[in-house]
């Protein structure tokens, strides 16, 4: 398995890191469209966030928090947005779970979120979305997974 970010946690490549704990780093990431633009991920190599455990998930979410602060306390941008996306369809080129803290200026032209006018869907489309997610998550948090 060749995984630059496992490769970057076994300082096997260069990076600047910026914080390290017992599960998780953050280090900048080498393309700054916005000056600070980094990444938080979990040490332990995972693909997608639905295969990490529990404690690590909740290690990477605060590590993440933690970045965001410290973003917005020192590099002071407009706003910060933090992203995790999960298979190609969802834009994520590395398969190594990661968060993306990217600090936001007014102006600065990054990511149309909706690239059109969304629909608004009735009470009844979202009760029939949500069914079956509010079914598998009882099921997991049961324990039956």
């Amino acid at each position: 398995m060749s995984c630059i970010f496992c490769s970057i946690v076994r300082a096997e490549i260069p990076s600047v890191k910026l914080h390290e704990d017992a599960h998780t780093v953050s280090f900048l990431d080498i393309r700054q469209t916005n000056d600070g633009h980094c990444l938080v991920i979990p040490k332990a190599h995972a693909e997608r966030i639905y295969d990490l455990a529990s404690d690590v998930a909740a290690a990477l979410m605060n590590h993440a928090a933690l970045v965001a602060r410290a973003m917005h306390e020192s590099v002071a941008p407009d706003g910060i947005l933090l992203w995790q996306s999960n298979g190609a369809a969802a834009g994520q080129e590395i398969d190594h779970v990661h968060f993306h803290v990217f600090p936001r200026y007014h102006g600065d032209r990054h990511f149309r979120i909706y690239p059109h006018e969304p629909r608004s869907a009735s009470d009844e489309e979202l009760e029939s979305i949500a069914a079956p997610m509010k079914k598998r998550l009882s099921e997991i948090f049961l324990g039956r997974d």
